[in-house]
């Protein structure tokens, strides 16, 4: 009986330890809601490239407007979702939404993401347009995996897989828009779907 009480007060020391070094309030709905943004937002760009009219692309052309208009919107809902998502899970399990592995999350997920945003512009102003869809696929899969360290272990998964299809695409770079797709779009939709059966309901 007291090996029995031992180990559990270990379980809970255990447990108690996570919660303090680990943000667990992110939504599985929201990672679902996100990749929906993202397909809808490829099915956009996908209509704008192929009706272009525009002989050369830059960044005063149009179509580049228009494709960093319909970005910079799934970008914001997939935010927008995310903060909303995220609080209410967390007034469920009564957990803080801004503490210290909050913020250790949001850092460690943000400094690879900027950096590879950046790049990205940096490589489109040199032209070298084949390089974009891997640059933000690779990116973003560091970010993941640099800020799994802060939460779920799945989002771990998610950043290697991004970064394995950031690799294809630069094999297959024909197809860079059906990968951009497939990372933030079907892979968002499948993590989150696991994410939420798996922790959301229980």
């Amino acid at each position: 009986m007291d090996t029995n009480n031992y180990l559990q007060d270990l379980k809970d020391i255990k447990d108690l330890m996570n919660k303090s070094t680990q943000f667990i309030s992110l939504s599985g709905l929201s990672g679902v809601l996100a990749g929906t943004y993202a397909l809808i937002g490829a099915f956009v760009a996908h209509y704008l490239i192929r009706t272009n009219t525009d002989i050369y692309v830059s960044v005063n052309s149009s179509l580049f407007q228009q494709l960093v208009l319909v970005a910079l919107a799934v970008l914001f809902l997939s935010l927008i979702t995310a903060y909303i998502f995220t609080v209410n899970k967390a007034k469920k399990t009564g957990e803080k939404v801004w503490n210290a592995a909050s913020k250790r999350l949001l850092i460690n997920f943000f400094i690879p993401l900027v950096t590879g945003g950046i790049l990205t512009l940096l490589l489109f102003a040199k032209g070298y347009y084949d390089l974009l869809v891997p640059t933000t696929l690779i990116f973003y899969g560091m970010a993941c995996l640099n800020a799994s360290k802060y939460t779920l272990r799945d989002v771990r998964y998610l950043g290697i897989t991004e970064i394995i299809l950031g690799l294809l695409s630069v094999v297959f770079s024909n197809y860079g828009l059906y990968f951009w797709a497939l990372g933030f779009g079907i892979c968002h939709i499948l993590y989150g779907t696991v994410m939420h059966y798996k922790y959301d309901r229980k």
